[in-house]
């Protein structure tokens, strides 16, 4: 059985940390909001590092 990757996510507004899978999260270029603060900005913009965009952008490909 395969497993799916999870990205690593980070809010820019209230420092909330946390983990979902790509296919839980819209496109990279989509709007997303923070389930704590309910910020709101391009999913890209949640993603803690540049490699856990690269693999949000790979996996949602």
């Amino acid at each position: 059985m395969a497993h799916e990757a999870y990205v690593q996510l980070l809010c820019p507004e209230c420092n909330k940390k946390w983990e979902m899978t790509p296919s839980e999260l819209p496109e990279v270029d989509e709007n997303y909001s923070c389930p704590d603060c309910h910020a709101t900005r391009r999913t890209a913009e949640f993603t803690r590092t540049n490699r856990d965009l690269e693999n949000l952008k790979r996996l949602k490909s």
